[in-house]
């Protein structure tokens, strides 16, 4: 059975702040580091064909504990990385609901071909991710992968498997380190968003 372990980056300061990172290059603070530990801890048991991450310094810096840990290297891929959030990156949720409220409405609506004017729609997003699932689980037939990645990324391809709508508002968490693990062909949940290795950790997304 091939199998994806999928790993939210540990916390930031923007996580705490409420802060768009999107694609943004943000690092871990002083929780993230330890619940990078943590993930690392809870999986050195485990046995991984490979490790892949996104290419963005929050993930990769979640990776390495578990990467020195299993005796494996990263393999970086720029699908991994979080939606492009366009005009919203740096912003607080706050100050784009005050700066751009018609541009935030129509991200609360979740319209699928919404594209922060500079960014990525949802549409777009779900392609991407859905493929990179697609491209790594194909890559290792049969094994078990562990890939560090991003909220929305995660939250795309939880839809994928469910067949939830892009539309639909998230009814499931996404926390900062945890765990999920996916079966391929066919495509099914195992486990989502196992946090039992975690004292805490932070479920910011609005998506």
């Amino acid at each position: 059975m091939t199998r994806l372990v999928l790993v939210r980056h540990g916390e930031t300061a923007w996580n705490a702040e409420h802060r768009v990172q999107g694609q943004f290059d943000v690092p871990l603070n002083d929780t993230g580091r330890r619940q990078a530990e943590a993930v690392a801890a809870a999986l050195s048991r485990e046995r991984f064909a490979a490790i892949w991450s996104s290419d963005l310094m929050r993930a990769r810096e979640t990776a390495a504990p578990a990467a020195a840990a299993l005796g494996l290297e990263v393999r970086l891929d720029p699908d991994l990385r979080e939606r492009h959030y366009g005009i919203f990156e740096t912003l607080t949720y706050a100050e784009v609901k005050a700066r751009y409220p018609e541009d935030y409405a129509r991200f609360e609506r979740r319209e699928p071909d919404y594209d922060f004017r500079t960014g990525e729609s949802l549409r777009a997003f779900y392609e991407r991710a859905v493929a990179c699932a697609r491209r790594i689980a194909a890559a290792h037939a049969g094994d078990a992968v562990l890939v560090f990645t991003h909220g929305g990324v995660l939250d795309k391809l939880y839809r994928f498997v469910t067949g939830m709508p892009l539309s639909a508002p998230r009814d499931f968490a996404i926390p900062n380190c945890g765990i999920n693990r996916l079966a391929a062909d066919p495509w099914r949940i195992l486990v989502w968003a196992d946090v039992a290795h975690l004292e805490r950790a932070l479920d910011d997304l609005p998506e």
